[in-house]
């Protein structure tokens, strides 16, 4: 498979499911984390939803180190903003004149729970669903080919960014940048590695414009592809009893909220 892919091709059955499974499963999961109340859901609901679904796929450890590198920053965020300056509430720990509270800290603890599933939900159906065949299986449901490219190129940008970043640093290593060391030389690194990133994504996108329209994409005509999808016969209720459960654990939070 491309660099340009978390994709990691198995023989388990999370694989041989649909595509539109795949994503009903990650849908259901991201509305399921906004909805839930309080902070210890949302981390069980990655350890007894995601994580067996990974382990169905054989894909445990791709998935965490997939999810570790981008909810870090998230959470390190979450609990200096929130905790310094939550305003009011009860301190736990002081700095000099700055101090965690408590309240800060709980609902840092909430969110980050909430992101660890929204982040876990996106990479689980990265690595499992081959982005041609996700696309094929929205276009043969009626969604317009130029959404159904949107969502994949939305789902191909961290593995196009990762690509892109490595071959520039080691670029920029080869020609005497230090990357590697304390804190500070690295933020001397940034701004060279940062600057040819952007450039040649932008250079990327017009490549890409190009190149879809000389394959004909923007061409309203019959369009034929060389995978074939198969789907279970239970997997149309399967998404269906999702949906299902998901608006109504939707309904209910908002009928509570309300209350």
């Amino acid at each position: 498979m491309s660099s340009f892919t978390l994709y990691q091709p198995r023989d388990s059955g999370l694989h041989r499911l649909h595509p539109l499974t795949k994503l009903t499963l990650t849908l259901c999961g991201v509305a399921t984390a906004v909805v839930l109340p309080g902070f210890w859901p949302n981390y069980l609901l990655f350890a007894l939803f995601l994580l067996p679904l990974a382990a169905w796929g054989q894909i445990v450890c791709p998935l965490l180190r997939a999810v570790w590198p981008i909810w870090w920053p998230f959470v390190l965020s979450l609990f200096l903003v929130q905790g310094l300056f939550w305003p009011g509430g009860t301190p736990i720990v002081t700095l000099g004149p700055l101090s965690f509270k408590q309240e800060g800290v709980l609902f840092a603890t909430a969110m980050a729970g909430r992101i660890l599933v929204l982040i876990g939900s996106f990479l689980l159906l990265s690595l499992a669903t081959r982005p041609d065949a996700l696309m094929n299986a929205l276009t043969a449901r009626g969604l317009s080919h130029k959404l159904a490219y949107i969502i994949l190129a939305a789902i191909q940008i961290v593995p196009r960014f990762q690509a892109k970043a490595e071959t520039i640093t080691a670029a920029q290593q080869s020609r005497g940048l230090e990357t590697q060391g304390n804190l500070l030389r690295r933020a001397r690194a940034l701004l060279p590695l940062l600057g040819p990133l952007i450039l040649s994504s932008l250079m990327d996108v017009e490549e890409r414009a190009i190149a879809l329209e000389a394959r004909g994409f923007g061409r309203r005509t019959l369009r034929t592809s060389l995978i074939l999808l198969s789907e279970q016969p239970w997997e149309k209720g399967v998404r269906a009893l999702l949906l299902l459960a998901t608006a109504v654990l939707i309904l209910a939070r908002t009928v509570l909220a309300l209350r």
